[in-house]
């Protein structure tokens, strides 16, 4: 939902880019809730006028059942600017001049028990009256919770129709190109950040090529060598998130001759994404060097994508058993939540481990180096080609 781009300018413009980043841990962008809620402000005041409070899905769900105004730290970390990421806290004085007449929601952490189910939504929803309600957070932070990424230096790929990435750090690290949040436990921080496609982009290729089965395609994939005999792309066909933040980037194909083929094209796509995954662990490395590495996700079912990230990022890759991502998570914290289960309990049981071939390392790092100067050689070109498509 990019409508509140003019929110995002004259927001940034008021507080400060600094100011934004070091309290909030993000700098101000379509994601951001504050944003949003000033566009709802300025361009709907009637409907800002009648609201009496705002709420994450989650919350909201909480509050139907329960009747209780809360939200969870991480939620709100992801509000910026009204929270104070550091501090476990709103930003009162940004947050009021945002939110007007609307309360702020009582803060609680994921694994918190919010209220317990009154009368009414038994009724409507026949679940039993009394039955405690747990907050919850955001689907990719509960992913990963549920994989078992809870102490400094654990890291999460989710391999998905984008790539989704969190680590937990031991301390407050804001990074203009990363989002900076709370974490799933009591008083922890994390580092996300996302691509703006992955799986997407490997399924408009299964398109734009005919069509086959994903099976026939990764055969032909697996049968092209590292590095797809000079063959290199850049991701970004719906723009990009994480780190270059441009929605007007564009997917570049470099090197492209008559020898490759249809299984270049994709190995090549997961090989970008890769180098993309690479670019955004080593600014990771800048705040807490990573320690475990846990893969989720349907994209593992590719033979060729997680081994092309381990390849090219040298470093192994963890595989837990159960795959069902955040509602397993979800489901942990409401056992930690009404005391089933012990605080630190973790219900990821690891089956295997992908490890990088040395094999390919040498070739993957002067590859990278090439990779990394595709973007900003090009950023001119793409954007004055996509004010022609816009």
């Amino acid at each position: 939902d990019t409508r509140a781009t003019v929110e995002i300018r004259s927001l940034t413009e008021e507080f400060g880019a600094h100011e934004i980043l070091e309290r909030a841990g993000t700098l101000l962008s379509s994601q951001a809730v504050g944003p949003k809620l000033e566009w709802v402000r300025r361009h709907e005041p009637d409907v800002f006028g009648r609201a009496t409070g705002w709420y994450g899905s989650n919350s909201y769900i909480a509050a139907k059942l329960t009747g209780e105004y809360a939200i969870d730290h991480h939620t709100a970390s992801q509000c910026d600017p009204l929270y104070v990421t550091s501090a476990f806290e709103w930003n009162v004085e940004w947050a009021t001049r945002i939110c007007g007449h609307l309360p702020l929601p009582r803060l609680v952490w994921p694994h918190e028990v919010v209220g317990r189910v009154h009368g009414d939504a038994a009724a409507a929803t026949g679940v039993p009256r009394g039955t405690p309600v747990v907050a919850g957070t955001v689907d990719a932070y509960a992913e990963a919770f549920s994989v078992g990424v809870r102490n400094t230096g654990d890291q999460m790929l989710m391999y998905g129709s984008t790539m989704f990435l969190v680590q937990v750090i031991d301390k407050y690290h804001s990074d203009p190109a990363l989002w900076t949040t709370a974490g799933i436990d009591r008083g922890s921080l994390a580092l996300a950040a996302g691509t703006s496609t992955a799986g997407t982009m490997i399924g408009w290729l299964q398109s734009v090529t005919g069509g086959a089965p994903l099976d026939e395609l990764m055969a032909e994939a697996a049968a092209v060598p590292a590095g797809c005999e000079g063959l290199m792309t850049l991701p970004y066909l719906a723009g990009e998130r994480t780190p270059v933040f441009d929605p007007m980037a564009r997917g570049l194909f470099a090197g492209l001759t008559l020898r490759h083929g249809r299984g270049h094209l994709f190995r090549a796509a997961y090989e970008g994404i890769g180098f993309g995954v690479r670019q955004i662990l080593e600014m990771f490395d800048d705040a807490h060097t990573g320690r475990r590495t846990v893969a989720g996700g349907g994209g593992l079912r590719s033979p060729i994508w997680a081994q092309a990230v381990s390849d090219i990022t040298g470093r192994p890759q963890l595989v837990a058993e159960q795959g069902i991502g955040a509602s397993y998570g979800d489901a942990l914290m409401a056992a930690i939540g009404v005391e089933l289960v012990a605080p630190e309990t973790d219900w990821a049981n690891i089956t295997h481990e992908i490890t990088p071939n040395p094999a390919n390392r040498e070739l993957y790092d002067e590859l990278y180096e090439t990779w990394r100067q595709l973007y900003p050689a090009t950023k001119d070109l793409m954007h004055e080609l996509g004010q022609l498509g816009s």
